[in-house]
């Protein structure tokens, strides 16, 4: 998490709570340690924002504070909401998690005028779609994706044929029902398209890779257009065998 993301999530942590909060809690919140915390505490109140409170006690926000309102138009609001809905609907608990949070931090500094539009706006993703059942952790391969750390697993293509696979994950797709996967084969040398409910044996490897030419998203884009029929229709997701 970048400093600045973390002292603005500090005074949502502050602004959301009632009473005073710990700084070992910050500290867990935020993954980070209780020193890393002291500071961040001690700079802000140095620049102004109105927390009171000590070491081994804990931190408040004095009533009142707000952050600059954001500007946002109608338009801008629904396709942020809509966006998180989706997300919300259609992704791991922790990308969820994090979809719900972005839209409680942005009704906490927009003007009141448009906050209740935001909470109100008709465009809906009800949860319970139906997706293609997954048999590993969605967010441990988007970390991967990430971090630019390997994967291996065990895939499965359409016509039963099972093999092991060490890939360079590089984009995720979501194409309802299923979730898809751009990467770089090690196997085949080359780029595969995988779905991702025919994957199983999943884990993330220590080993980070570095984009190398010729083996990167953007020359997989440049080759195939639109990818996702390649992932969708061959019968094992791949050109030569």
């Amino acid at each position: 998490m970048r400093r600045a993301d973390r002292l603005f999530e500090i005074i949502q942590i502050l602004r959301r709570r009632h009473g005073a909060t710990r700084a070992r809690d910050l500290a867990e919140a935020l993954e980070v340690s209780d020193r890393t915390v002291y500071r961040d505490i001690r700079d802000l109140m140095a620049s102004g924002v109105p927390i009171e409170g000590e070491a081994g006690i804990g931190y408040v926000l004095r009533a009142g504070f707000d952050l600059p309102p954001l500007m946002f138009t109608e338009q801008e609001i629904e396709a942020l909401v809509l966006g998180a809905r989706i997300v919300e609907s259609l992704s791991d608990a922790e990308l969820a998690r994090a979809a719900s949070d972005v839209i409680a931090k942005v009704e906490a500094v927009i003007p009141d005028r448009l906050r209740g539009y935001m909470s109100n706006t008709a465009l809906l993703a009800p949860p319970g779609q139906f997706m293609e059942p997954l048999r590993f952790d969605l967010a441990e391969l988007r970390r991967a994706v990430r971090q630019q750390l390997k994967v291996h697993f065990r895939y499965t293509d359409i016509i039963g044929q099972a093999s092991e696979r060490s890939v360079r994950p590089l984009s995720l797709a979501y194409f309802g029902p299923v979730w898809l996967l751009a990467a770089w084969c090690e196997l085949r040398a080359d780029f595969r398209t995988f779905r991702l409910d025919r994957i199983e044996d999943f884990h993330v490897e220590p080993e980070r890779f570095r984009h190398e030419p010729g083996k990167t998203l953007t020359d997989f884009l440049r080759r195939e257009r639109p990818w996702t029929r390649s992932a969708l229709n061959r019968p094992d997701d791949e050109e030569a065998g």
